[in-house]
């Protein structure tokens, strides 16, 4: 069992891996969050486009490091999560 928040996307940007340490930090099950857009569903809309961004440049090979990825719980507070893609 990981520490550490680990989810996935898939090509369309839909969540295809949502760990349980995700969910205690979110607040959304795996099955809550399963196939859901991740940047539609748990960032907030001032921060969709640079999210959308990393994202799919990571999709394309282009790894970042340390990106501050604010994600939206079930209760609506922000936690903010390093993430390396």
């Amino acid at each position: 069992t990981a520490n550490a928040p680990i989810f996935g996307i898939d090509r369309d940007g839909k969540v295809s891996e949502w760990n349980r340490k995700t969910a205690e930090i979110t607040g959304f099950s795996k099955s809550e969050a399963m196939g859901k857009s991740l940047v539609n569903t748990f960032i907030h809309t001032d921060h969709r486009a640079s999210v959308s961004d990393v994202l799919t440049r990571a999709l394309f090979g282009d790894e970042s490091s340390n990106y501050e990825l604010p994600l939206f719980t079930k209760a609506g507070e922000q936690r903010d999560i390093l993430l390396n893609a």
